[in-house]
């Protein structure tokens, strides 16, 4: 099994949403990136996924969310009325893919970007490197460890 990080705005879908009912599936969509929808291919059912909160007050690593199905293209690239519409795509040729995850739970607590660049053995988690703003990214057996360390 695979381990990621994943990046959301936590009004848009944060781990709240996830804890709020954890038993429900939530569908990972609107991602419009191609390395980012590239990474979201590869992952497979059981993958285990940090959720980091972005763009808001309190920045960082918040909880865990596991992928509960193989990707598929994402709907709402289809839909006109949608703000992830994509003219260019089409159901025979999609372009975006969407997994569904389902929480596992919040963080003791949240581990803060800061503190995420300071962990030497975090250095080459893309996260920390400037000018990385990928929304979807693999995360290292022992980078996953250490953040698990530092959420303690």
């Amino acid at each position: 099994m695979a381990k990621w990080l994943v990046k959301s705005e936590p009004d848009e879908c944060g781990i709240d949403d996830f804890a709020a009912d954890p038993q429900s599936v939530i569908p990972w969509d609107g991602v419009r990136n191609y390395q980012a929808r590239n990474f979201l291919r590869q992952m497979a059912e059981g993958d285990e996924v940090f959720l980091y909160h972005s763009s808001c007050r309190h920045i960082g690593v918040a909880g865990i969310v596991t992928v509960v199905g193989a990707p598929y293209p994402d709907t709402a690239q289809f839909d006109p009325h949608s703000p992830y519409f994509d003219p260019k795509s089409s159901p025979e040729d999609p372009r975006w893919t969407a997994v569904d995850m389902r929480y596992v739970g919040t963080l003791p607590s949240l581990v803060s970007l800061a503190t995420l660049k300071s962990a030497p053995e975090l250095a080459d988690l893309p996260l920390v490197n400037k000018g990385s703003r990928l929304s979807v990214m693999p995360v290292r057996e022992p980078e996953w460890q250490a953040i698990l360390r530092l959420a303690e």
